[in-house]
């Protein structure tokens, strides 16, 4: 069985910065994109960034320019480093897998569990 167990939310000042990070655990297995969302309060899930096999990033146009997705393949971790942020950055931080091939079986899609990020103006 594979998890997303993400860590790095808290509180931070406007400008300041954090990291998240999001590890996937489970038995050997490969994954084709990994990627951040958020949702905050009476708003819908939205795409924060993602990394897609071979490299390819997409960004929410909000945040271009501030935020930064990677990817430690040999430790199937993403990473999102945020900088400058913003008030109407905070939200829940959801960690997502595509495509996650295990020897026995081929996952479509994992969440992790979110993880806070608030910040204060």
């Amino acid at each position: 069985q594979v998890q997303l167990v993400e860590s790095g939310g808290g509180l931070v000042q406007a400008g300041g910065s954090l990291r998240l990070s999001c590890a996937a655990s489970g038995t050997a297995f490969s994954i084709n994109a990994m990627g951040w969302y958020r949702q905050a309060p009476g708003k819908q899930r939205e795409l924060v960034a993602e990394l897609r096999g071979g490299g390819n990033t997409n960004y929410a146009d909000s945040v271009k320019g501030r935020f930064t997705i990677s990817r430690d393949n040999a430790k199937n971790t993403v990473y999102l480093q945020m900088n400058s942020l913003k008030p109407e950055d905070t939200a829940n931080y959801y960690c997502n897998a595509k495509r996650i091939t295990t020897p026995t079986y081929t996952y479509l899609e994992l969440w992790g569990q979110g993880t806070l990020v608030t910040v204060s103006s």
